[in-house]
């Protein structure tokens, strides 16, 4: 790789403390007591309110490793453009350690919320007997050993890539550069394979008697387009100040960003239409029955929901040149995309608990807040003291010049 010029810009480090990091932490410690509250005074409601939880945790945490991803992505593809967005991809990225911590109230209530743990004996005889071929796979302790592995393959790649991001700030030179590089292409298989397999184990393992390979696929599409959401929201938040990353953006960058949410709404249409006609088609009933239970009662109507909501409105509107050029529109947008991938994460948990129709618990809500505030304001403390760009990489120049060809 040829040495090139670094490009001088005049950054503020980002404070060790500030608004967002208060705010943010207040709300999270807020709604973590108030779910606590509510799973003790409501115990009839215990599945449901852990189900919540379970949801909430999945939608930030993929989030976090999805924006993992799209950084080793940039970098094995060697790009400059998005040069401008590593270092918030980074923090982002950098949250994934308090999900140990926040996996507890999980592991806690897996005899509570996962079936398969303590089966009951109203399961039928069929039943008992498929999770007794599952049981190599579905049992606690490699449930919690392959939960281990996912977290150690998380924090090792950020830690590696957001550690050489650093550190050029300081040194500066093509080196770290090429050594994220080599992070980034080795470390994608095994992203990839953990968040899928993380997706079948907390995810749909809740229904235990069902199955679909194309499902790990539909989680990684719905993270994917939140975090690009999610970046999105924070470009257009900071636009207002030069001296931070936001300042440095342009309208061209901006549409790159709505460009691959356009791209992601369609794949993650795409994913939702296989997994459904595939299974529709085959007509298998251990397969077809996940698909009965939302297609009657409130969850038919939260289906048509996500169909109207998560891929026309987001498809057509971001079709348009002039949207993705308009940062206040795409901002809009953005949070859009943000609210209706956590009601596709509702609907795919919640109905296996209660498919009577559909039901919603305070708690759900509070979880949201609590699981969300903790992990934003953890990935704010990691940002302090750090600048919001990479100054001293050399490609910098590059990206700040971006224009659309």
């Amino acid at each position: 790789m040829a040495e090139v010029a670094p490009t001088t810009i005049t950054q503020d480090r980002l404070p060790a403390s500030g608004r967002l990091l208060t705010a943010s932490a207040s709300v999270g410690v807020l709604g973590l007591i108030a779910t606590a509250v509510g799973y003790v005074t409501d115990p009839g409601q215990h599945p449901i309110i852990l189900a919540g939880y379970l949801v909430a945790f999945a939608y930030w945490l993929g989030i976090a490793v999805a924006s993992s991803i799209w950084n080793a992505i940039f970098h094995a593809a060697a790009a400059r453009w998005m040069t401008v967005f590593r270092r918030i991809l980074e923090t982002m990225a950098a949250a994934a350690p308090i999900f140990i911590l926040l996996f507890l109230p999980i592991a806690l209530g897996m005899s509570t919320l996962f079936p398969w743990v303590n089966p009951s004996n109203k399961m039928s005889a069929e039943q008992l007997h498929l999770l007794d071929h599952k049981a190599m796979w579905l049992n606690v302790p490699a449930f919690l050993l392959r939960t281990a592995l996912y977290f150690l393959i998380w924090v090792v790649v950020n830690q590696l890539l957001r550690g050489w991001s650093l550190r050029q700030d300081v040194d500066g030179g093509t080196v770290p550069t090429q050594k994220m590089r080599r992070i980034g292409s080795g470390a994608l298989p095994f992203l990839g394979l953990s968040i899928t397999f993380a997706a079948f184990d907390w995810l749909m393992s809740v229904d235990p008697f069902w199955f679909s390979t194309i499902f790990g696929a539909y989680y990684f599409a719905g993270s994917f387009l939140a975090s690009m959401a999610l970046l999105t929201v924070i470009t257009v938040r900071t636009r207002s100040n030069p001296r931070l990353f936001g300042g440095l953006v342009t309208r061209h960058h901006t549409h790159n960003l709505g460009k691959l949410m356009l791209a992601f709404t369609a794949f993650w249409t795409y994913i939702a239409f296989s997994q459904f006609m595939l299974i529709w088609i085959a007509n298998i009933p251990e397969e077809a029955a996940w698909y009965v239970v939302r297609m009657k009662g409130g969850w038919q109507a939260v289906g048509i929901f996500l169909i109207v909501t998560h891929f026309i409105i987001p498809f057509f509107t971001l079709l348009s040149r002039g949207l993705k050029f308009n940062p206040q529109g795409l901002g809009f947008m953005a949070v859009w995309i943000l609210v209706v991938h956590w009601v596709d994460l509702e609907w795919l948990v919640m109905p296996a608990l209660h498919p009577q129709g559909f039901f919603f618990h305070w708690t759900h809500l509070t979880s949201m807040l609590g699981v969300g505030g903790v992990a934003i304001a953890f990935a704010r403390w990691r940002a302090g003291g750090h600048f919001t760009i990479p100054v001293k990489d050399p490609y910098l120049a590059d990206s700040l010049r971006y224009t659309q060809a």
